[in-house]
């Protein structure tokens, strides 16, 4: 790729915004106002807003190898506080992918250097859902299960925190998991059933907040 393209479809891209809108930058520096938090894959093929079909300043993105919401990493959880305790976005969604690297990649036990660590995050939800993943036997299909529980893992993960959890009491913040199905385009709704899931463990993780 020449990468000076870059430059010349910037160009054509902003000659298309005005076109359709003269006043579109004006708009767009004003701020920022964003419904949705979006956590996803870094996945060079799986774009946020292309494929919710949103505009800029319409979801505020993270972007990071499977989607992985650890507590340990400053930047998701970085990010999680300033979109909810800021921005006072409305949802937050996990977003996964099929045919995704990085879950293949956890399944394996080639050493990987410094993504070890990393990996090892999913390799955690490997172990928490053995007994379901061991007892499919088509190898296709349990790598498409282990995104969707890595998925669900995560938006625990999300639900853990004490600015989400005050923003699901005070204001109904939503939490979703989604898998986007790189076959065929479609965004598919996990339906994940979080206060099922959550019920035995809500005491545990719960944080109260100073009245």
């Amino acid at each position: 790729m020449d990468i000076r393209k870059i430059f010349d479809n910037n160009k054509a891209w902003v000659t298309q915004q005005l076109e359709n809108d003269k006043t579109y930058f004006n708009k767009l520096s004003q701020g920022q106002s964003p419904a949705i938090l979006y956590i996803g894959c870094s996945d060079s093929r799986v774009t946020a807003e292309e494929l919710m079909g949103l505009q800029p300043g319409e979801v505020f993105v993270h972007r990071n190898i499977a989607n992985v919401v650890p507590n340990t990493d400053l930047n998701v959880m970085s990010v999680i506080n300033y979109a909810v305790s800021v921005l006072k976005v409305d949802h937050v969604v996990v977003c996964g992918h099929y045919g995704c690297g990085g879950i293949k990649a956890a399944m394996q036990n080639t050493d990987m250097g410094i993504l070890n660590p990393w990996l090892r995050n999913i390799r955690d939800v490997y172990r928490l859902h053995r007994r379901e993943l061991s007892a499919i036997e088509n190898d296709e299909r349990r790598y498409e299960r282990l995104a969707e529980l890595n998925v669900q893992e995560q938006c625990i993960n999300v639900i853990k925190t004490a600015e989400v959890q005050k923003a699901i009491a005070e204001r109904g913040l939503t939490v979703h998991g989604w898998i986007f199905d790189i076959h065929t385009g479609n965004l598919v709704d996990l339906a994940i059933d979080f206060q099922d899931i959550t019920k035995n463990i809500v005491d545990i993780y719960r944080i109260d907040r100073e009245s």
